[in-house]
């Protein structure tokens, strides 16, 4: 760290070294695992309105957001120091808010929280629920640390960082949130594939936002690699069939109202992803008022034209998915009620 970076540390308040710290967690991305959270509680039938319940909820979204996501962007920050350097340098070490060794601290102590609140919970849970449990988190711990650690750093190449993502996001949340209530429901993992996949799309289109730094860097995203278009294509792609697998399985699970529900959800995509595949830079422009007012904190903001087509696409899709699959996830639980 250089002297200036060191003084800009040193010279923060409590108040401001406690937020530079929050800050390192990424909060707003917490948000990204609670609704496969609540779609594996609600899958599962069995969630009781009892304080004991509520209670394990309230853990649940604790471990698996602030502490097992915060981890994994903690560390995150601290690897990619000096490309954050060049893409965002004013995340809170590239900016001297907080040092290497501090940093270091964050992630450990969030680390140590997530294992004992885990274990606690796989503990009081107990038989094979609770080895479910207990492996879910600490998979999702091990892809949080080996994304951006070295020797593997998974994120340098597309090709090992989406799934990665995807597993994290869409699979361990799914089965973890379902295994604290009760047995692992069949429907309930065909969700986490599909979430899984979606995951995976998004991922490879959020890396337009670093295309400029991952070229220089020797980052392989997809974007790097084939160009913005082909990148939308292929995410295009991949979310066109999860949603088409989507209303598939809703016809062999027999919710009938739900499969034309995703099959109109589908139909309303192709019809934003068209303008956008045509013109990566402005296309769906209609939606930018909904990034910039409605919905920018949430899913965040950029100056990278491909990635603000991205954003204004996100609004739309994550909408409707999630309404499809917190319905899914409703009828399921009503199914095992």
């Amino acid at each position: 760290m250089n002297i200036t970076a060191l003084t800009a540390s040193s010279s923060l308040s409590l108040k401001e070294k406690i937020r530079a710290h929050i800050e390192l967690l990424d909060p707003v991305t917490w948000i990204s695992v609670f609704p496969c959270l609540a779609g594996g509680v609600m899958g599962s039938g069995a969630m009781q309105p009892t304080l004991h319940d509520y209670l394990l909820l309230f853990l649940l979204f604790i471990l698996f957001g602030p502490l097992g996501t915060g981890f994994s962007q903690s560390v995150n920050d601290y690897f990619d120091l000096d490309l954050d350097r060049l893409n965002e340098p004013t995340r809170p070490i590239p900016s001297g808010r907080i040092s290497e060794k501090e940093a270091i601290w964050n992630w450990v102590i969030v680390l140590a929280a997530a294992l004992s609140i885990s274990i606690g919970l796989s503990l009081h849970i107990g038989g094979e629920r609770g080895l479910v449990f207990s492996l879910c988190m600490m998979a999702g711990l091990i892809f949080g640390y080996v994304y951006s650690a070295p020797p593997f750093k998974l994120k340098k190449n597309i090709f090992l960082s989406a799934p990665a993502v995807g597993m994290s996001y869409g699979v361990i949340t799914y089965l973890a949130a379902n295994a604290l209530f009760s047995d692992i429901r069949p429907e309930v993992v065909w969700l986490a594939v599909l979430n899984f996949f979606m995951a995976i799309s998004l991922i490879i289109m959020n890396d337009f936002k670093s295309e400029k730094g991952d070229a220089e860097s020797g980052m392989k995203s997809l974007t790097v690699l084939v160009g913005a278009r082909s990148t939308f294509l292929v995410a295009f792609i991949i979310i066109d069939l999860v949603f088409a697998g989507f209303a598939v399985l809703a016809w062999q699970w027999g919710f009938q109202v739900l499969m034309f529900m995703i099959i109109a959800s589908l139909a309303v995509n192709i019809m934003v992803q068209i303008p956008i595949y045509r013109d990566p830079r402005t296309g769906a422009s209609f939606m930018q008022g909904a990034v910039d007012d409605g919905f920018g904190n949430a899913i965040g903001k950029s100056d990278v034209h491909e990635h603000n087509a991205f954003l204004r696409f996100q609004v739309i899709n994550n909408i409707l998915f999630l309404i499809n699959q917190f319905t899914a996830a409703a009828m399921i639980g009503m199914k095992y009620m």
